[in-house]
């Protein structure tokens, strides 16, 4: 078997609790997901949930212990596996009769998989010794997906004891999160994203499970999240520099994605896949070569072969047609679906209410926002409660939002104790400082909304999944925040699961009515909307650093369309029609970037006049 065999897609991480036990509902199929492991607090609920529901005895880990928060995360990802092994267990027992969860997950697989005409041909044996005979081969080889965790690794707050002392290093979120995975039963990959924590990144060697044993076996991986081969080589040299090694580069598009966004400065993602095809070999030697001398100096077992080292990418994929064209052409290793499976109540947790609303969205319910307290890009929802919550509260003369859980407090312009500018408290001595200032209506208008967007993410990003399964929910908060990409304005209906593994394969169609450009286009129009936003802030404030930098913005922009142009020749799949569209759409981009020069000649004579 080889790993055409099996499915070529996962479901990436889906905020802080939309994907949090996702490996429950769809590793038994073959399918790998990842989950967030950033709070503890909704972690050990899940524990609580899952070992009751399986009929266990559960046995809290309470917020005494310094190091509870990576005690939790042990405990839960130990428990996820065993209930994923169990469940494999049971399948590998069961009848191949229609309907359940063997046959699901042979039917599932991707049509040219080995796995699945083999399944297809003992369909069609007569009863038999021989049909026995296959039937026993195919349970042995099912396989369960991955239970890969998430680490945002700038999320990295210290933590304090019940007197208020600060703890150890150790202890900081990041570094117990990992720790948590680390000492895990797991075999299975740590995604780290949200760019480069050198603190983290040093601790990691602490842990032989993410170096080989003599056989060259690696029984945990490092998947490194990145939006440009730049960030992959760099972020990958320090790591095998301490002799770890990147077991995959998962590729993500800078602004066509879900929850927190990290546009690159005009570069777009299909240069970017074919910067990596050129250099994937080269990225693979180097690295390989850093990392065993690394790891002779340590005297430990060397990689007696170059390890594999897969590339991804996951970002706006909509049809299989893309999906495709992605794994063909950039000779991926997989992809990654996410947004859409918002919409599989079989595979995440958005409860009944949001869920309806996304059901009933429309494309401009789906924006690029600054809700977020870490001032990073967030894509968001107009129609969650937490949006309709923020605005109340504005309205009530109370903006921000209590503070429970302060694993985004990093703010100490008001407080030697980092506070959260989400919080009630920040919002409060901000825009009181914001008053002082003596401001026209206008200019105080805009600051205030610069400071009210902020919005808690810790409780609204987990309050979904409490909501769905009846859990008590955390600290009696209730509204939901979600975060899904851009490319869910095409999908609107509740699909099971087996219908949208359909559609990445190409079996059925689940797009609405709502015209969708091709993927590369939809998030070329969000960088030029990006591009142009750039131009507006700066005003008269543009320097001459600022300006090289638009220019360069501008022609990253212009240079990815170029590519393009010459790309849509090798869109096989697609109708003539559908290129020739992609062509007008492109040229169209061209002329409204180019437009930009006005603008930005226009502010460099105004500096120049001053």
């Amino acid at each position: 078997m080889n790993n055409s065999d099996f499915h070529t897609f996962h479901i990436p991480v889906l905020g802080i609790g939309y994907s949090i036990d996702t490996p429950v509902k769809v590793a038994r199929f073959g399918i790998s997901s990842v989950i967030s492991i950033m709070d503890d607090q909704l972690i050990e609920k899940m524990r609580a949930f899952h070992t009751v529901q399986s009929g266990r005895s559960y046995e809290p880990i309470a917020e005494e212990p310094e190091d509870h928060r990576a005690m939790r995360i042990t405990a839960y990802l130990n428990l996820l596996n065993d209930l994923v092994n169990k469940q494999i267990a049971d399948m590998r027992l069961m009848p191949f009769e229609d309907g359940n969860d063997l046959v699901k997950y042979f039917e599932l697989l991707p049509d040219n998989s080995g796995v699945r005409n083999l399944y297809l041909k003992m369909k069609q044996t007569p009863d038999g010794e021989e049909k026995e005979e296959m039937q026993q081969r195919l349970r042995l080889m099912v396989k369960p997906g991955s239970i890969d965790v998430n680490v945002m690794s700038k999320i990295d707050s210290n933590n304090y004891d019940k007197d208020g002392n600060e703890l150890p290093m150790g202890y900081s979120d990041a570094l117990a999160a990992f720790r948590g995975f680390a000492k895990s039963d797991l075999n299975s990959s740590i995604v780290f994203s949200a760019g480069y924590n050198p603190r983290l990144y040093n601790y990691i060697e602490q842990f032989e499970d993410f170096f080989p044993d003599e056989k060259g076996f690696l029984k945990k991986k490092i998947i490194l999240k990145v939006s440009d081969f730049r960030s992959a080589m760099v972020q990958g040299k320090i790591l095998a520099k301490k002799g770890l090694w990147i077991s995959e580069f998962r590729i993500e598009s800078g602004l066509n994605c879900g929850g927190h966004a990290f546009p690159t400065e005009g570069l777009l993602l299909g240069p970017i896949l074919e910067e990596f095809k050129n250099k994937r070999q080269e990225l693979s030697a180097e690295m390989f070569g850093l990392c065993n001398t690394a790891i002779a100096h340590k005297g430990s077992p060397l990689f007696q072969s170059q390890p594999g080292m897969r590339i991804t990418v996951q970002g706006g994929i909509g049809t299989s047609n893309e999906n495709d064209f992605l794994m063909e052409h950039y000779v991926l290793d997989g992809t990654g679906w996410g947004s859409p499976f918002l919409l599989v109540p079989e595979a995440t947790n958005v409860e009944e209410d949001t869920l309806q609303r996304l059901v009933n969205a429309r494309k401009e319910d789906y924006y690029v926002s600054y809700a977020s307290p870490l001032g990073i890009a967030f894509n968001n929802f107009r129609k969650s409660t937490a949006e309709i919550q923020r605005h109340e509260r504005i309205d009530k003369n109370r903006p921000g939002s209590p503070c429970f859980k302060k694993f985004l407090a990093s703010n100490t312009e008001f407080t030697a104790t980092p506070i959260c500018t989400a919080s009630r408290e920040y919002q409060n001595l901000k825009i009181k400082e914001l008053k002082e200032k003596h401001l026209t209506p206008e200019q105080f208008e805009i600051e205030l909304n610069t400071i009210t967007e902020k919005d808690c993410l810790c409780e609204g990003l987990g309050a979904s999944v409490l909501l769905k399964d009846s859990i008590p929910l955390s600290h009696n908060l209730s509204a939901v925040t979600i975060c899904p990409g851009p490319n869910l304005a095409y999908f609107s209906g509740i699909f099971n699961l087996a219908e949208m593994v359909g559609h990445i394969y190409g079996r059925l169609n689940l797009l609405n009515s709502i015209p969708r450009p091709n993927m590369f286009i939809n998030e070329l129009n969000l960088y030029i909307d990006h591009f142009k936003k750039k131009i507006s802030e700066s005003n008269l404030g543009l320097n001459p650093k600022q300006e090289k930098q638009l220019q360069a913005y501008k022609k990253n922009l212009l240079d990815g369309i170029d590519y393009y142009n010459d790309l849509v020749s090798y869109f096989k799949k697609e109708s003539s029609h559908y290129v020739a569209t992609m062509k007008e759409e492109l040229e169209k981009a061209a002329a409204v970037i180019s437009m930009q020069n006005l603008s930005l000649a226009y502010i460099s004579e105004q500096i120049s006049s001053i």
